[in-house]
């Protein structure tokens, strides 16, 4: 099952629309969708990997503008779009607690938890939630979101097909790791 969806995921990186799904799912994960970019970057730019950083800069300018919707989902929304996406993950407290420390921290909090497997929208709807200033806000966000896309970018392109050869040849431990950090970012959330 897994050879499939993968086969399928690297079929669909290579399509003519891939590139639209990508910004699609960057900017919906920085304010409301659960899965990283990461499930589209990888299988494109090991797809073609002379696209890498062009594919990297769509991945940060999606994410940073889907970042504003979640800050002004924090900011003016927080009770009627927020609150739910917030229920949902049991983030309550977790959202207290990062309204507080963006209080304290500011832009530093993004600059750090933007590179971990922490939902991004987390981060995103809380700065909102704490009014952080809007500019300092997407310049701490562009340089997270860009150093993560980048890097992951500039890894698949110099190591590209080894890494491919171990996904295909790994693909359960892989699939694993990934839902694992996923997990373990959600988790982590209510230890913040």
């Amino acid at each position: 099952m897994l050879d499939r969806l993968y086969a399928r995921i690297i079929a669909l990186a290579a399509s003519r629309h891939a590139v639209i799904w990508l910004a699609v799912i960057a900017f919906a994960e920085a304010s409301v969708f659960p899965l990283p970019p990461d499930i589209m970057l990888v299988p494109m730019v090991l797809a073609c990997r002379a696209r890498a950083f062009r594919l990297a800069a769509i991945c940060t300018v999606a994410s940073v503008c889907g970042a504003v919707l979640g800050w002004v989902i924090g900011s003016f929304l927080l009770e009627y779009l927020a609150m739910p996406i917030v229920r949902f993950y049991h983030a309550q407290n977790t959202l207290l607690t990062l309204q507080e420390r963006f209080r304290e921290w500011g832009v530093w909090i993004i600059l750090i938890k933007g590179l971990t497997p922490i939902p991004f929208k987390f981060v995103t709807i809380a700065s909102g939630a704490a009014h952080l200033s809007l500019a300092p806000f997407l310049l701490a966000c562009a340089v997270t979101r860009g150093a993560r896309f980048f890097l992951l970018a500039a890894l698949l392109r110099r190591f590209g097909a080894p890494i491919q050869a171990f996904i295909e040849r790994r693909l359960p431990l892989v699939a694993g790791l990934f839902a694992l950090a996923l997990v373990g970012g959600i988790v982590a959330l209510k230890y913040i």
